[in-house]
């Protein structure tokens, strides 16, 4: 299933080395005119081949509209997309449909798909795909920014150093501006720091780390979602895993809440300049599946990235023995940061799908 969303659905199409990837997104409001300029801004925040904790593949990521606007405004009609492949280096994918890399998608696909799979780049499995989410999630974010929502989030954790957010309850816009503005998102600098000189250290010893991101909304109204398996949470939760090598998904406080009493977790109902807030936010501004009008807080957990230049076990499928395996091409040594763009149009796009509801 490639499509996402009820109301604002978004179609992700194309394969790592194929010709071109795609979106095409259904439900878009007529009239809307995005800026395309920030929808440029926001896609390279996630293109490869610009520093150092990302793969060097260089691709443009430029983005051709096939359909839906005119005149620079949505007329109604699908907004269809594409983004035509290059840098591409097949050959370094020849042979691993008989030897699977681990922790990839390659020997499920195989079982699936057979020998139809396209295993170049990882085929339909591939982070290439992120790049038309972003595509959709630039839109959404402009959509939303309209109804005075905002999206940002954080690199929360890079292997075991943890960046330091701000207080659920009392996370701010300007809090969220600072983020946006950085190519290395994190409220602490000296955190950053720290975490991209374990990011170069996992690249020196051909290894790979992971980390968490945290995606903040604030300006949602109380009252959108649905109880049970329609909940924000349920809704968020199976979007952000279509994001490749998301490994967990929690709100607020997260699975820390398992150690805590009731005493401490539950959050207090106060007043405030005539509405109704929490002290605190460990729910994450969400109760029964439903927005609390409180910041919504998201966390992400993202596995190391996969591909690592270091020699690895795998088997050979044909001759069913043990196969030595080093993986070839050019793979970041951590995902997380460019990662960040991807989570937050994901969020965005679930969040607005929501709201159109």
């Amino acid at each position: 299933m490639n499509t996402l969303g009820n109301k604002l659905k978004v179609t992700v199409f194309g394969q790592s080395h194929a010709p071109a990837i795609g979106c095409v997104i259904d439900g878009l409001p007529a009239g809307f005119a995005p800026d395309m300029d920030r929808v440029a801004a926001f896609m390279a925040r996630r293109a490869p081949g610009q520093n150092a904790w990302s793969t060097p593949r260089k691709e443009g990521d430029t983005p051709e509209v096939l359909s839906g606007l005119v005149d620079g405004r949505t007329c109604g009609a699908p907004v269809a997309m594409v983004i035509h492949n290059g840098d591409q280096h097949s050959r370094d994918y020849s042979g691993l449909k008989r030897t699977p890399r681990p922790s990839h998608a390659d020997y499920t696909a195989i079982i699936k798909y057979g020998e139809n799979y396209d295993i170049r780049g990882g085929g339909q499995f591939s982070g290439r795909l992120t790049a038309p989410l972003c595509f959709a999630g630039a839109f959404a974010l402009q959509l939303l920014e309209q109804r005075g929502v905002t999206v940002a989030a954080h690199i929360g954790q890079i292997e075991n150093i943890v960046d330091a957010p701000p207080d659920f309850a009392s996370v701010s816009r300007e809090d969220l501006e600072v983020l946006l503005h950085k190519p290395f998102p994190v409220f602490d600098d000296t955190a950053g720091m720290n975490m991209r000189q374990a990011i170069e250290a996992a690249r020196m010893e051909q290894d790979s780390v992971g980390g968490v991101i945290r995606c903040f909304v604030l300006g949602l109204p109380a009252g959108v979602g649905e109880p049970m398996f329609g909940g924000v949470e349920n809704r968020l939760a199976a979007a952000l895993f279509g994001i490749p090598a998301v490994r967990g998904v929690s709100f607020g406080t997260g699975f820390a809440a398992a150690g805590m009493r009731g005493s401490v977790h539950n959050d207090p109902f106060v007043m405030e300049d005539g509405r109704v807030r929490t002290r605190t936010n460990h729910a994450g501004g969400v109760l029964g599946g439903i927005t609390s009008g409180m910041p919504l807080v998201v966390n992400i957990a993202v596995k190391p990235t996969a591909s690592i230049s270091r020699e690895q076990e795998t088997v050979d499928l044909e001759t069913k023995e043990y196969s030595p395996l080093v993986i070839h091409g050019r793979h970041d040594p951590c995902i997380v940061p460019r990662a960040v763009p991807v989570a937050e149009a994901v969020t965005a796009l679930m969040v607005l799908d929501m709201m159109l509801e």
